[in-house]
């Protein structure tokens, strides 16, 4: 049975995100003083008074304007479809405008159950501003102050009470335990990210415009393939420090961070029209530092002069070199063009990432490589491997083996068990 979704909408600026992370308990929505900051639709998974529920936070109701405004109306649009509950959020210390009647307009004609919550009643003194907004005909206003708490436990109770006639769900697994295969997407601004990521998902879940900095957010959906359960994770771009502007830029860039970090494979995407650049360098050096296998993704590839290629896929191993043997996949997201080969990549660096070799093979493939090329000093006596994710080994060993030795067992090994492009660690221990 399928938990509860509680929708929170309205107008841009009144507190939205704000209240997410005020129920949630911690900073998980981008919280900014900016027009129109959340634009993905976000899930978070409250429990309260033993039922668990999804919080999901959208760009709310934005008057007709750019593509991009059109764009956000519709992710809240496609939120409301799976209403349980429905939150329509004002602002009394702004007090009510036009937008709120047509954010309130749009909510009740969605036919969901609503509850109006009156937020930045931050004491008693304002509390009367709230019953300004009886008008909207969603009814008596839950007075909260986001920011500061205030109410928010009686909020949580109103919403147990609406939500007691909704089953909860028989299990509820979070991320780590849902046994999904975890995908980052990762790059710089503006080289389809978002774009790839609805092409690998199939539905239109992250906002997509042709504007530097659209997904805030990082976004998870998780997906049935052929492949098994995939969590994709689309993250917003990360930019060079000295461009990355304090607040709103800097929690992207941190929330970009943090899904590499709980990432089982990084797709690095790159514009294939400029190349890898430094600022790819830097993304693919702290996806080698999180220690999960890589594909790289050259976006935009028909647009690239075919005398132009070759130069284009040099730059790609030259700057990118550390990444090993990642898979090098040629795609035009926004057509689907060889977006099909993703997911088997996916599924077999999956495969490589957890395996483990048995310690017989092992050490027979220890006693072969110094057959074939003893080290000049030193000798391994035999060997184990410690722990997949990525595969590591153990070397017991007699003496010290040089770093060109080390980097000749790793090859072998990789070589002898067919370890593809995942990174793998060797350890030594002297005896």
């Amino acid at each position: 049975m399928r938990k509860p979704q509680v929708v929170i909408v309205g107008r841009p600026n009144v507190g939205k995100s704000s209240l997410v992370n005020r129920l949630a308990g911690k900073r998980i929505a981008v919280v900014e003083e900016h027009r129109g900051v959340t634009r993905d639709r976000k899930e978070v998974e409250i429990d309260w008074r033993g039922l668990t529920f999804d919080v999901v936070d959208t760009g709310g109701w934005l008057e007709a304007g750019d593509s991009l405004e059109q764009k956000v109306s519709e992710q809240a649009d496609a939120a409301l479809k799976s209403a349980d509950l429905v939150l329509l959020v004002v602002d009394v210390a702004t007090g009510m405008v036009d937008e709120d009647t047509h954010a309130a307009r749009w909510a009740l004609k969605s036919g969901r159950p609503i509850m109006l919550i009156a937020n930045k009643v931050d004491d008693e003194a304002r509390e009367y501003q709230a019953w300004e907004f009886l008008q909207l005909g969603a009814g008596d206003p839950v007075m909260i102050s986001a920011l500061h708490g205030r109410g928010a436990g009686d909020l949580l109770d109103a919403i147990v009470d609406k939500l007691q006639n909704v089953a909860p769900a028989e299990d509820n697994l979070d991320e780590d335990d849902d046994g999904a295969l975890r995908v980052a997407i990762v790059g710089r601004p503006n080289v389809g990210k978002s774009t790839l990521f609805n092409q690998l998902i199939g539905e239109e879940r992250s906002v997509v415009h042709d504007m530097p900095g659209t997904t805030r957010d990082a976004i998870d959906t998780v997906v049935q393939t052929d492949q098994g359960l995939i969590r994709f994770i689309d993250t917003a771009g990360l930019r060079r420090r000295a461009k990355t502007e304090v607040g709103l830029e800097t929690f992207s860039a941190l929330r970009s961070l943090d899904a590499l970090d709980r990432a089982d494979i990084a797709v690095l995407v790159i514009d294939s029209t400029i190349g890898a650049t430094g600022q790819d360098q830097r993304l693919a050096e702290r996806i080698s530092a999180a220690g999960c296998p890589a594909l790289i993704v050259l976006n935009k590839w028909e647009l690239v002069d075919t005398e132009m290629r070759d130069r284009t896929l040099g730059g790609v191993a030259e700057k990118l070199a550390f990444l090993g043997d990642a898979p090098v996949m040629k795609t035009t997201a926004l057509s689907g063009k060889g977006v099909h080969k993703i997911l088997p990549a996916l599924s077999i660096a999956a495969a490589d990432y957890t395996k483990r070799v048995p310690t017989g093979a092992l050490n027979r493939a220890i006693r072969d490589l110094q057959m074939r090329q003893p080290a000049p000093t030193g000798k391994i006596r035999y060997a184990v491997q410690g722990a997949t994710e990525p595969p590591t080994f153990t070397l017991f060993v007699s003496g010290r083996l040089p770093s060109t030795y080390m980097r000749y067992v790793e090859r072998f090994l990789r070589e002898r068990f067919e370890l593809g492009s995942v990174p793998i660690r060797v350890r030594v221990r002297e005896q």
